[in-house]
């Protein structure tokens, strides 16, 4: 009998998943308009692809507030509070208060999304340095790691992080999309990495997969940033081309590809890692979710 369960809406056949080990989405994007219609189900089919644990990225303070009420309903789910560069002329002395009391909250795991992006320059560099540099501040403040985002900007990042390096606890590097050199400035720093579906495009991830066994594993996490960098390489097409949390084990395949590694072992590898690194043993202790039995 055919399986007719809501999980499997949205979802063609061939793109129903499911990872040989329990996953950890390091970034997630489910307070976009594009999940209002549909959040349950999303989350019912990332479980079924064992996508068990999201970390739901904060990029301003709407959306933090967001995700950490999501991360309050829902067992599974943590969430990050911080500032895009896109942002970063908005930060104010009004919104670091927020952002402190935010992080003060047992469901927000990590500061950010915070750092530099010199590809689009939303915000100019001048005012994207001072609201990242406020935000390194509220993470040693706090001992919270950080949600890094970088585009174009690795070697100002770089200097930046060199210098807080001894007051933050832990950094990653989200959907890291740069060459050896800046990674390598990274791994220098003991920064962690997170690796999305840019590794599965033809166009534009080549390099990435040069470089996916220079990270060692106890610093490599995987995330699909969705709705965004829908793998392109994906076995069938998806209708509206959203990205969503249970295409997880297909970038997580191709990463062990380019590793030799077993999809199991990468999966077991980073989850360790990303459950190391968010604390999620503690945040589960005093999660809301879990308290209630949800």
């Amino acid at each position: 009998m055919a399986d007719t369960t809501p999980r499997d809406e949205g979802l063609p056949e061939a793109l129903r998943f499911r990872s040989p080990a329990p996953l950890v989405d390091i970034g997630a994007n489910l307070t976009h308009p594009s999940f209002a219609q549909d959040l349950d189900a999303t989350l019912e089919r990332a479980r079924h692809a064992g996508v068990t644990s999201l970390i739901l990225t904060g990029t301003d303070r709407e959306h933090a507030e967001q995700a950490a009420a999501l991360a309050r309903e829902h067992a599974g789910l943590y969430a990050t509070a911080g500032l895009h560069p896109h942002g970063a002329s908005e930060w104010s002395s009004s919104l670091e208060a927020s952002m402190r009391e935010l992080h003060r909250r047992p469901e927000v795991v990590a500061v950010g999304e915070c750092g530099l992006d010199f590809n689009r320059n939303f915000s100019t560099p001048a005012e994207q340095e001072r609201a990242f540099e406020a935000q390194l501040g509220l993470a040693a403040e706090s001992g919270l790691p950080l949600f890094v985002h970088e585009r174009d900007a690795g070697a100002r990042l770089h200097d930046i992080l060199h210098a807080w390096r001894d007051d933050i606890s832990q950094a990653v590097v989200h959907c890291f999309t740069g060459e050896r050199r800046t990674l390598h400035g990274y791994l220098d720093l003991d920064l962690h990495i997170g690796l999305t579906g840019w590794l599965c495009d033809e166009r534009r991830g080549h390099h990435l997969r040069e470089l996916v066994g220079d990270i060692p594993l106890e610093r490599l996490m995987v995330e699909t940033d969705c709705p965004y960098l829908l793998p392109r390489n994906l076995p069938a097409k998806l209708k509206g081309r959203r990205h969503e949390p249970a295409l997880l084990p297909w970038i997580v395949r191709e990463i062990a590809h380019w590793r030799g590694l077993t999809e199991a072992e990468l999966a077991r590898a980073t989850t360790a890692t990303a459950r190391r690194f968010f604390r999620l043993e503690a945040a589960d202790d005093n999660h809301p979710a879990l308290e209630e039995g949800h």
